[in-house]
């Protein structure tokens, strides 16, 4: 089966959120690559996801690379996800790019064939500039 996840970039100027579908046995890793690849961000700083109420919470459950978690923790073993809880994906400890990340409303669905999972389904906003100001 394919999930819908909706990941919305919080604290930014404009705003901007994209639709990935995912299959739910996929790790926190491959959702950190698939969310990398919507942004088009460089991969080339530290990444955290986190549990709490809220993105700003001082109770917040991380799961990173220091104990291995985010190479085993898939999905399913996330959702669904404590009653007021939210999950959040944290890149680049120094600038902050925090996004949210909530499983939609839509129906499972079969993969669909020839189709590569995960993939950017929908995307709305203006995509962020990682390093604003700098030449490529």
């Amino acid at each position: 089966m394919i999930w819908t996840l909706r990941v919305k970039l919080l604290r930014y100027e404009d705003e901007w959120a994209a639709e990935i579908e995912i299959d739910p046995t996929s790790t926190l890793e491959r959702l950190h690559f698939a969310i990398q690849t919507a942004v088009n961000f460089d991969n080339d700083h530290l990444y955290a996801f986190y549990i709490s109420r809220d993105d700003r919470s001082r109770n917040r459950d991380f799961i990173d690379e220091d104990e291995g978690r985010v190479f085993t923790t898939t999905l399913n073993d996330l959702f669904p996800l404590p009653p007021k809880k939210s999950l959040f994906y944290l890149f680049d400890f120094g600038d902050e790019w925090v996004f949210k990340v909530t499983k939609t409303q839509k129906r499972p669905h079969d993969p669909q064939q020839g189709v590569v999972y995960p993939r950017v389904a929908k995307e709305v906003g203006t995509k962020p500039v990682q390093y604003p100001g700098h030449d490529e």
